[in-house]
């Protein structure tokens, strides 16, 4: 089955204590969340922080889309919520749209 692999990036807000509490958050995403992204054609999803910078790593399979991750995210209350409750500790890099939060970043090496 054909992969993908996307890298996206997102800044924190520039606060240890709200850091730490969104570290832990993720040690135990809700399962409701868990299950949306897979249900997205994601297989294998990372997150990596350094400092207030956050890179995320998604690997997906054939079916998936960003369009159609979108339509699915905002049609579920559950992953709203859990959107709503992740912008205390998230900002947006500059130059992010105001509809998406992770910015999709280029590839420009591959060894």
């Amino acid at each position: 089955m054909e992969t993908k692999q996307y890298i996206l990036t997102l800044d924190l807000v520039n606060d240890e204590a709200l850091i730490q509490e969104y570290e832990k958050i993720h040690r135990h995403i809700w399962p409701e969340i868990r299950q949306s992204i897979i249900d997205t054609g994601v297989t294998n999803m990372e997150i990596y922080r350094f400092k207030t910078r956050l890179c995320m790593v998604m690997e997906t399979d054939a079916s998936f889309s960003f369009e159609n991750k979108n339509a699915m995210d905002l049609a579920n209350p559950i992953v709203q919520k859990w959107e709503e409750q992740m912008w205390k500790y998230q900002r947006a890099i500059p130059g992010a749209s105001p509809e998406s939060k992770w910015v999709l970043m280029k590839k420009i090496f591959q060894l």
